[in-house]
């Protein structure tokens, strides 16, 4: 029969002794790794939010996500167009080394994914919404990945019931990418008011322009609506432990934002909330980028870092070990089908200082927005005001045709409408920024490849001409 021990205080006071001058000391149980949740907005740009000092959008949501962890004042895509930006997270690697540049590419079906990391730590691995680019979901390799088609706007509901019903006892790392304010926006929404919203410099200003603003201001309340759900969903179910990743894509389809390599398309909200291991309310100025999620994601779950991804962990930050992570952020733009085939690349400097490089300048720069007015519907209104408004005219004139290099100084012009690359006293700056740009093009087998059909500038000024 076997004998049952039982051992008082003094027991294990004894027992403790001999562990001691043994030196057997029991190993402490390990840490159970992290839940870990990621939700996704989808063309949000970073000024348009209350978090980032918007005059006029309030994200509530946002903001209490913010209250209870980090924001990081400094974090940035690695392409501004949908596929590419979300291989990027997906992979830890740059777009010309998972393949997947133009928009609607995708990585090589050999490269290592995020679910696969996961899955190998004891992980389930779920998507809901968006997280992939839309039907390429699937293809990443998630336990499960449902709703995730165009505008599938259940998925963000589907996803908290789905939660709440979960039995499984693994860890979890789960992806929630809602379509909001990705395009088409709500209709005209009651209760805000167009008069009274403040207008970016970089657009023109007139009655049809705030009319679509507004509908964008509802896009982003919905989004703002869902992030609140899931957040709410997650601490319910996971509990505080849970670690809680908020960002999105890259900026929304307006000029000078998605599909470009300007602040508006590429800095990106990105905050961050894990109760008893990051400070609440705090910000941080570390640079970061998207393809430093996957490592840190990697770190919180308590894996060894990768070998041979881009991007690196910023735990450390996090945890308020270190201040910073980049000393420059590279971003890389190729196109979007025919709609928009304008290759350009970009090196951003801790100082603020942002040079992009237009490969080829002799394309005119076409987007949805100049293409496809269901989703655009302002741009007519804007070719209509600089008929007859110089500043209007100005602001077309910069969105289409842009000089081969542009420079910004970014702390000081933070919309980027004075560009100096041609000025004399910048002529070292621009040679010694464009050679650190070129010798990471090479590095990364940057094959500058042009993706679709480009207008040539020369062909849209004849057509313009024979119309008149």
């Amino acid at each position: 029969m076997a004998r049952h021990i039982t051992t008082n205080r003094r027991g294990w006071g004894l027992l403790w002794g001999v562990f001691l001058v043994t030196g057997l000391l029991p190993s402490p149980a390990p840490a159970a790794p992290p839940d870990i949740v990621v939700f996704l907005s989808d063309d949000h740009t970073l000024r348009d939010c209350s978090v980032y000092g918007s005059p006029d959008i309030q994200t509530p949501n946002m903001d209490r996500l913010a209250a209870a962890g980090m924001v990081f004042n400094r974090a940035y895509v690695a392409s501004p167009s949908c596929a590419p930006s979300r291989a990027a997270l997906l992979t830890g690697l740059f777009p010309a080394r998972n393949a997947a540049e133009a928009n609607h590419s995708r990585p090589q079906a050999d490269i290592k994914k995020l679910p696969a990391y996961f899955q190998e730590r004891g992980y389930q691995v779920v998507s809901f919404g968006k997280v992939g680019h839309y039907k390429q979901t699937p293809e990443y390799g998630f336990d499960i990945a449902r709703h995730f088609t165009y505008h599938e706007d259940i998925a963000i509901p589907k996803a908290v019931e789905w939660l709440q019903q979960r039995k499984s006892k693994k860890p979890l790392c789960l992806f929630v990418g809602t379509n909001w304010p990705h395009v088409p926006w709500p209709d005209l929404p009651e209760g805000v008011d167009p008069d009274s919203l403040v207008i970016p410099p970089t657009h023109v200003d007139n009655p049809t322009t705030r009319a679509w603003r507004s509908r964008y201001v509802a896009a982003i309340a919905a989004m703002d609506r869902e992030l609140g759900l899931v957040y709410d969903a997650a601490r319910e179910v996971l509990g505080n432990d849970t670690f809680f990743l908020h960002t999105s894509d890259h900026g929304a389809q307006w000029p000078f934002a998605k599909w470009n390599l300007y602040q508006d398309g590429i800095h990106t909200p990105l905050i961050v909330a894990w109760p008893g291991r990051v400070e609440p309310g705090t910000r941080t100025e570390a640079m970061v980028s998207w393809i430093d999620i996957l490592p840190t994601l990697l770190d919180v779950a308590g894996a060894p870092p990768p070998e041979g991804l881009d991007g690196s962990s910023f735990l450390p930050v996090l945890l308020g070990e270190a201040a910073t992570h980049r000393e420059v952020i590279f971003t890389t733009h190729s196109g979007d089908g025919n709609k928009n085939v304008y290759p350009t690349r970009s090196v951003l400097t801790a100082d603020g200082w942002h040079y992009i490089w237009n490969l080829h300048p002799e394309f005119l720069f076409t987007s949805h927005v100049t293409g496809h007015p269901a989703d655009s519907g302002y741009w007519q209104s804007w070719l209509a005001s600089a008929k007859v408004d110089g500043a209007a005219r100005q602001r077309v004139e910069a969105y289409q045709r842009r000089p081969g290099e542009e420079l910004y100084d970014v702390s000081q012009d933070p919309w980027q409408l004075t560009n100096l690359a041609e000025a004399p006293e910048h002529r070292e700056r621009v040679k010694r920024l464009r050679s650190q740009l070129e010798a990471w093009m090479n590095e990364m087998g940057d094959t500058r490849t042009v993706f679709g059909e480009p207008t040539l500038i020369e062909t849209d000024a004849a057509a313009a001409s024979a119309g008149q």
